[in-house]
């Protein structure tokens, strides 16, 4: 009786060739996901400034956005600039917020201290104070989530206005992230 040879297969290529196509399979998965989400977060629909009842600037970083409230007020577009203050300790919002004004500025901490509070509070005063359209400024990739979030509270008209700024890639990345797990989180919170 022959024996038969026994033929060894490496498996090592195998393993290279079920790797690579992982690392293919991960580049695919990040760029049709930026594709898919470029315009929410990069390009989200944004308005022009127009006459509205108020201004409501976002909490967030210091990035410009409360400096623009004022200057859109200054200008004409609102009789009250409302700023959403989570900072208990901030300089630059406690400034403004007790500044002196040609126009009324208030300011208010978010309950609970997320848009879902900012957009409880844009109903509240709005119902108070029958306002029909409102200007919210917030930051580029804030745009969409924040117009979803706040529209989930109030169906009067929102004026969605970002601050141009300058954002490093780490802060795009970081803000794909988070603003993505906030619209997940959204999806199954009313307002």
């Amino acid at each position: 009786m022959t024996q038969t040879p026994t033929v060894r297969v490496d498996p090592a290529p195998v393993r290279v060739k079920r790797g690579r196509w992982a690392v293919v399979a991960v580049v695919i998965a990040l760029v049709v996901g930026i594709a898919a989400l470029w315009p929410v977060y990069i390009d989200p629909q944004v308005e022009r400034p127009a006459t509205a009842d108020a201004i409501v600037v976002l909490g967030g970083r210091h990035d410009g956005r409360e400096e623009l409230g004022l200057q859109l007020a200054k200008a004409g577009y609102a009789p009250q600039v409302i700023l959403s203050n989570p900072y208990k300790d901030s300089p630059l919002v406690n400034r403004i917020c007790h500044g002196g004004y040609s126009f009324k500025v208030t300011c208010f901490d978010p309950d609970p201290g997320t848009t879902r509070g900012e957009g409880r509070e844009i109903a509240r005063r709005a119902a108070a104070e029958n306002w029909k359209r409102v200007i919210v400024v917030t930051f580029t990739p804030h745009v969409s989530r924040a117009r979803y979030v706040i529209g989930k509270c109030w169906d009067g008209e929102l004026l969605m206005v970002p601050n141009r700024q300058k954002i490093t890639m780490g802060d795009w990345v970081w803000n794909y992230v988070y603003q993505s797990f906030g619209y997940a989180r959204a999806l199954f919170e009313d307002c």
